[in-house]
């Protein structure tokens, strides 16, 4: 086991700040628990368990695998601790002001895998939540590993893994063709694809749409949380735009227009925003019926 400490000199939310890594509250990966985190990962080093515990103004890890050194160096990284919120001026609108004041231990994390976050991405393509975080999870249990360590965790398949999985078999966790293909390339490509942690945000965004089957949508999640981009901005989600519109401007229906129209007073820090009015969890009035749950016995 490793151990380290890190010195916090101002606020950290760990479950604020790490929910985006949970695919689901039955998330076999990771496990939050107020003050207390428990996060299994692949890295280029090997399987890594991190053990963190914000308390008394430090954060105290522990990890155990073959990757612990190498997830233990990045905690700082995967908490916030080297964001950079310089220009992000949440006073620009009275609700951002109020969310950024009622969270001050939320920061913008990086988790330095790029394909670690493209793959739930890419399953929650075109199908629900719900679709999306089970599928995440039958492929967790059925094709991960059990994670080191004393917690019961497990990780996600390796790249090396998923790229020889038959499409006929990640359709039975509920992942029909066209995503399969587009997980089985991404997994294919990984080595290349992991070289985004040291590009610039815009340049790792465009080499992230030239695989095909990742679009705008995928290569904004990826970037926020792979890579920490402050501003990245996920176009083409089904209920971001009337959310953001609904709380930034009391209107129930807006589609990608408006949505980085009303964001463009915080250019450069837009998913920053996006992160705060998300936790927020205030949906517009609904009109129209949930998104349905797609059947794939055919695709």
């Amino acid at each position: 086991m490793i151990t380290r400490r890190v010195p916090l000199t101002s606020p950290l939310d760990l479950a604020q700040t790490l929910a985006p890594l949970r695919n689901g509250v039955d998330d076999p990966t990771i496990r939050l628990d107020g003050r207390e985190v428990w996060r299994a990962m692949n890295t280029p080093e090997g399987a890594a368990t991190l053990h963190l515990v914000a308390a008394s103004g430090e954060l105290a890890v522990e990890a155990w695998g073959d990757g612990g050194d190498w997830a233990a160096d990045r905690v700082p990284a995967l908490v916030g601790l080297l964001d950079d919120p310089s220009g992000f001026d949440p006073s620009a609108h009275p609700v951002v002001a109020r969310l950024h004041h009622s969270a001050p231990g939320m920061r913008f994390g990086r988790t330095d895998a790029v394909v670690e976050a493209l793959i739930p991405a890419v399953l929650g393509q075109r199908v629900t939540g719900f679709e999306a975080r089970r599928s995440f999870r039958q492929i967790v249990l059925t094709y991960g590993e059990p994670a080191p360590g004393p917690r019961e965790l497990r990780l996600l398949p390796a790249p090396q893994r998923l790229a020889g999985v038959p499409y006929y078999d990640l359709h039975q966790c509920g992942v029909e063709r066209s995503r399969a293909d587009t997980i089985r390339r991404v997994c294919a490509q990984a080595n290349q694809l992991e070289e985004l942690v040291d590009v610039g945000f815009g340049e790792a965004r465009r080499r992230l749409t030239a695989v095909a089957g990742v679009g705008p949508w995928t290569a904004a999640l990826t970037a926020q949380t792979a890579l920490g981009d402050p501003d990245a901005v996920p176009l083409g989600d089904y209920g971001l735009p009337s959310q953001v519109s609904w709380v930034l401007a009391g209107e129930s229906q807006a589609d990608d227009a408006r949505m980085l129209d009303l964001l463009e007073p915080w250019h450069g820090h837009r998913a920053r925003v996006l992160r705060l009015i998300v936790s927020l969890g205030e949906q517009p009035p609904r009109r129209a019926p949930h998104a349905a749950i797609q059947d794939i016995s055919n695709r």
